[in-house]
């Protein structure tokens, strides 16, 4: 079983754009959005949920106003600001700014702090035309994105054994944080889709950096080349010098944002260049992974 990864340095590259693609391209692959922050997959994919689970991790600090004393012992130990004096002059703990650190929940004498585990969002399996798809919405402010792409990634590698798929497409987080992190470890492959920008550059540097120093093999497709040739040929020349494998470049076309306001693939439209180009990338990457 295969596992290629997409990500990029910053959003906006187009890399969901293109994982959409590669799924229509793949025939038979599982797929996984890793982007459990911002998930976009769904609106090109448009999945069927057939079992949908709660993402639980961590907890939460909740006041019961009729054992609280207002003493404020917790407002002073507090570190994060989440406890507050209302209009009322009652303690308040406001849950998008609670860390679960369980400070206030051990020194509060009148035991008037419960913290049960905390629902930081879902995460689904579902059926879509092109294979099942494994996908999460992170609730707002909540944290332990990382624990979350871990999870859809865990999922979608049962649900290929299961159906004996030999290929997962992971569309993952922009940047090189924790979630970066969570989706990348162990692939057999990342994709890094960048733009001949300087900070397409800049940032390119930085997850090439990241996926070196997890030994994961990387591929560079150029998205809107021909708005830069000479920073496309100069990144493609310092992609290779640091290891990585140019794997094909995308001309600027305004069909993919044609195709998203129809809620289609870049590849329905076969006449394009820049659809023509994705075929070629994508066979390109099949030969290497």
């Amino acid at each position: 079983m295969k596992e290629l990864v997409i990500i990029s340095g910053k959003g906006g590259t187009g890399k969901t754009s293109l994982t959409a693609s590669f799924a229509a391209l793949a025939g038979n692959a599982v797929l996984a959005d890793c982007d459990v922050d911002a998930a976009d997959l769904h609106l090109l994919l448009h999945p069927r949920v057939k079992a949908e689970h709660q993402f639980i991790c961590g907890h939460e600090a909740i006041l019961d106003p009729d054992r609280c004393t207002g003493c404020g012992d917790c407002l002073t130990r507090c570190r994060f600001d989440a406890i507050g004096i209302a209009a009322d002059h009652k303690i308040t703990i406001d849950p998008y700014s609670c860390e679960g650190c369980g400070v206030c929940v051990h020194f509060c004498p009148a035991r008037a702090i419960a913290f049960p585990a905390r629902r930081c969002g879902e995460w689904y399996e579902s059926e879509t035309n092109y294979g099942a798809m494994v996908h999460a919405k992170l609730a707002p402010a909540a944290e332990n994105s990382g624990k979350l792409v871990a999870q859809v990634r865990q999922a979608a590698r049962q649900l290929a054994e299961q159906r004996n798929s030999n290929m997962i497409i992971v569309d993952g987080p922009p940047g090189i944080g924790c979630p970066v992190i969570a989706a990348l470890g162990g692939a057999s492959a990342v994709l890094i889709v960048t733009e001949p920008t300087v900070s397409g550059e800049h940032d390119l540097e930085r997850v090439l950096q990241l996926a070196g120093h997890f030994e994961v093999p990387a591929l560079v497709c150029i998205n809107k080349w021909d708005l830069n040739p000479e920073t496309a040929a100069r990144i493609e020349q310092s992609a290779a010098a640091a290891g990585a494998t140019p794997v094909g470049r995308v001309p600027y076309d305004t069909m993919f944002t044609t195709a998203m306001v129809n809620g289609r693939l870049a590849v329905h439209y076969a006449d394009s260049e820049a659809s023509k180009n994705i075929v070629k990338v994508w066979e390109k990457i099949c030969r290497i992974i």
